[in-house]
């Protein structure tokens, strides 16, 4: 394909170093074309598999499936990391061509009568086709994913789930489009001392870059980046100026005009209860819990509704705590969602005797980049070489080689942690190119995983150091222990690698990556004064550690009251106006007015900008339970870095993707499968 005349070969053809793509041969409009060759190209490829007039096989189905596509999957990478973490006018406006182009081309893909009648026959005779466990898992991936596109539909309703589908990613395309310029759009400009009142030195840096970065030297800055608008809620004195800010932050996609989100919301609903009937579910949550580990709604909701009660009581006691605050200050306000932060920080000052601020000159993301290296090399055995010079997508990316004991490079991984205006909010791990073993058309056999991780920490002023807060850091730890999900892979078939598993399952190897951020000789070694490479005080470490738990009612309410209502939009079917059954979710379990949803509907990017968390917002809480048992089976051999334990997560967790059934893999690591206990204790919800 990429002889092509219209297509650009450095987006087909990866040449860059350890076969990066060559990201400065690439401009934006070279795109267009490469996708509509593409296309052409693979839709030719599946033609020859399911014209192929030798009877089905595995390798001459599944296998060829599993190549098939790969100019389109690179062009694709490219493209969606470019549409993420450096946007533009020209790739926004080809994203909302392309979504929809994507989701019609697969949908004919899924609807080959040709192809599935092989994949079929395949699936109805695997028993005596002595498939591997793996290879059985692949084909089934296949089948269902077939089925779930409509292959078993009359041609008539398999038109409509391709219209559906097509709708769908446009649609949700443009949702996020519409959060990301909210976030851009706005910015409170303060140059006055007063309004500055109570706001540490780092942040103050902070928001003067972000203001220089808007033309407005000499002012500062609150913008809707969490970097930001998060430390300036918890620092301000001026509640007035607070609050300004946080109605600004929960009301993005909801502020009338063309970039409001309700709308779509409302149609977006209605299209996936459309899908799922037709597709023989009862509605959109049955669908997408089919393949997971919690299988129905219900088991869901009852998990979520267990913790709910839990962590409304323990907010409670938390309000209660503020407002005595407030009313010891001369203050007769009532606790609102912008006093929380505020008033909480001083609590946890007060009680634990220390504060963000003293905390964060120890919390430098080098070293924590070095922890995670760190943790990586003491657990699995890997070390990171960064290669200098390397150019990347963006001038604030940083290369590395991974790389294991005998030296043997086993991936290639990619950081971008600062915040700017071209990229979209939140943390994410993704990939330019999965591990696998298979031959290539070029002769070589398998390839490497090149991973990256994005964040959006706040960029220091020139020369001074990036500091983070406890929850920088452990985003930082979270998204790297994805990327080591990636990394680790040492799996056959790249459909079932590395995060190529349920959707309650991926989340487990990040958030139990995070336990070992604050494993004390982590701590003790990494977390050192940014000025006088002291290392944090036993006093204040063991503070840190005391304090982990601290206002966890509000955190967890803030999460589960999301994924009450993700699970509310998607059992219900097509809702008439989506905010108003917000509103009644909320009010049946009793939301505090002092707290809001962490993700408000309008800019509930996971649900709505894209299919991935939709009816699966619960996953973070679901792999929770597993993460908070997994670390305890270190915990209870008293060495947090345990060889045999590690090489067991390694094997079981780290490096088989979805090649075996979660739940067996879990097993196989644990001997068991947890209950909900030592999440809630790890929380500290349950004694």
């Amino acid at each position: 394909m990429s002889s092509h005349a219209a297509v650009n070969p450095a987006l087909v053809e990866w040449t860059g170093h350890r076969g990066l793509p060559r990201f400065d041969a690439v401009k934006d409009t070279d795109f267009a074309p490469a996708f509509n060759a593409a296309f052409v190209f693979h839709e030719a490829e599946i033609d020859a598999i399911a014209g192929d007039s030798d009877a089905p096989s595995f390798a001459n189905t599944v296998t060829a499936l599993e190549l098939a596509g790969d100019e389109l999957s690179r062009i694709s990478a490219l493209f969606w990391n470019k549409a993420g973490a450096d946007t533009n006018e020209t790739i926004q406006a080809l994203e909302r061509e392309i979504a929809p182009k994507m989701a019609r081309h697969y949908s004919k893909i899924g609807t080959n009568a040709a192809l599935f009648a092989r994949l079929d026959a395949l699936w109805e005779g695997r028993d005596e086709l002595g498939l591997t466990l793996e290879e059985t898992r692949v084909l089934e991936r296949h089948w269902k994913g077939f089925v779930k596109s409509g292959a078993k539909l009359p041609k008539a309703e398999q038109e409509r789930l391709s219209a559906i589908n097509e709708k769908l990613a446009g649609l949700g395309a443009q949702f996020g489009q519409n959060v990301l310029a909210d976030e851009k759009d706005w910015a409170l400009l303060l140059s006055e001392e007063a309004d500055l009142a109570g706001l540490p030195s780092y942040l103050r840096d902070a928001m003067a870059a972000a203001a220089r970065e808007r033309g407005e030297e000499g002012k500062y800055a609150v913008t809707l980046s969490r970097s930001i608008i998060e430390p300036f809620l918890t620092s301000s004195e001026r509640r007035d100026v607070r609050e300004q800010a946080f109605k600004a932050w929960v009301a993005r996609g909801a502020n009338g005009g063309k970039t409001d989100n309700r709308e779509i919301i409302r149609e977006m609903l209605a299209l996936r209860a459309e899908k799922a009937r037709l597709l023989g579910y009862g509605n959109f949550a049955e669908l997408k819990l089919d393949n997971t580990m919690a299988k129905t709604p219900d088991a869901v909701n009852d998990l979520l509704m267990t913790v709910w009660s839990k962590a409304a009581a323990r907010a409670a006691e938390e309000e209660k705590d503020i407002a005595a605050l407030i009313a010891e200050e001369g203050r007769n306000h009532e606790v609102m969602p912008w006093d929380w932060r505020h008033y909480a920080e001083k609590i946890r000052t007060q009680k634990f005797d220390f504060s963000e601020t003293e905390l964060k000159p120890y919390l430098q993301l080098e070293k924590i980049i070095a922890a995670c290296f760190d943790v990586a090399g003491r657990l699995f055995g890997i070390h990171a070489v960064e290669q200098k010079g390397v150019p990347a997508y963006h001038p604030d990316v940083r290369v590395f080689e991974i790389r294991d004991r005998s030296d043997k490079l086993v991936a290639v991984f990619l950081g971008d942690y600062f915040a700017r205006s071209s990229k979209r909010s939140g943390a994410w791990m993704s990939s330019f190119q999965s591990q696998h073993k298979l031959p290539l058309k070029n002769g070589d056999v398998g390839e490497l995983p090149i991973i990256y991780n994005v964040c959006n920490f706040a960029k220091p002023a020139e020369g001074k150091p990036a500091l983070l807060s406890l929850d920088d850091a452990r985003t930082l730890f979270h998204e790297f222990g994805h990327a080591l999900h990636g990394m680790l892979s040492n799996v056959t078939y790249p459909s079932v690698s590395g995060t190529g598993v349920s959707r309650d399952f991926v989340e487990l190897p990040s958030q139990l990556y995070e336990h070992w951020l604050t494993v004390p000789v982590i701590l003790k070694e990494y977390a050192v004064h940014y000025e006088t490479g002291a290392p944090m005080p036993q006093a204040l470490l063991d503070k840190v550690l005391a304090a982990r738990t601290f206002n966890a009612g509000f955190n967890t309410v803030e999460f589960t009251s999301s994924a009450l209502v993700d699970m509310a939009f998607h059992t219900r079917g097509a809702v008439e106006d989506p905010m108003a059954v917000q509103g009644q979710v909320l009010a049946e379990i009793g939301m505090p007015k002092s707290i809001v949803m962490r993700h408000a509907t309008p800019h509930f990017q996971h649900v709505f900008a894209g299919d991935g968390y939709s009816a699966g917002y619960y996953s973070y809480m679901w792999s929770e339970v597993l993460d908070a048992d997994a670390f305890s089976a270190f915990e209870e051999t008293g060495d947090a870095f345990n060889a045999e334990m590690a090489e067991k997560l390694k094997a079981n967790i780290y490096s088989v993707g979805g090649s075996i059934d979660p739940e067996d893999t879990y097993k196989a690591f644990r001997g068991k499968l947890p209950s909900p206990d030592a999440m809630l204790k790890k929380k500290g919800l349950a004694a």
